[in-house]
């Protein structure tokens, strides 16, 4: 859909697409603020991504018929019956723009990757 282009900000993404996939991305960049107060905004690999100190949380894209989040890491066995049904690929989940986008799962997703970045930098 919009991934041909070059964008210099998140905005610049959002303002590209149409009205569907726009609002649902922009659900998902409220989400991520929520859960990761003060992550940064950037444009890498041609897709909005939230950073915290600099490493990624989530990449975040609209397609012709989805809307993606890139990597989604395995979890434990209840994440993965969440969001099971919308896995694509190993680190992959996708949410057709045709049906109902479980913002509730989107939301455990980023909240998940929020919590492996903090333990991550955590002193050992």
């Amino acid at each position: 859909m919009s991934m041909a282009k070059t964008f210099d900000s998140v905005d610049t993404y959002l303002e590209s697409l149409p009205e569907l996939p726009r609002s649902i991305m922009g659900r998902i960049r409220e989400l991520i603020a929520a859960a990761a107060p003060g992550a940064q905004e950037a444009i890498r690999y041609g897709m909005p991504t939230a950073l915290l100190e600099g490493s990624s949380i989530v990449y975040y894209a609209a397609w012709k018929k989805h809307v993606g989040l890139y990597p989604v890491y395995r979890g434990s066995a209840e994440f993965e019956e969440k969001v099971g049904p919308w896995r694509d690929w190993k680190d992959t989940v996708r949410f057709p723009l045709g049906g109902e986008v479980p913002f509730d799962v989107i939301e455990m997703i980023v909240a998940a990757q929020v919590a492996r970045l903090r333990r991550e930098r955590e002193p050992a």
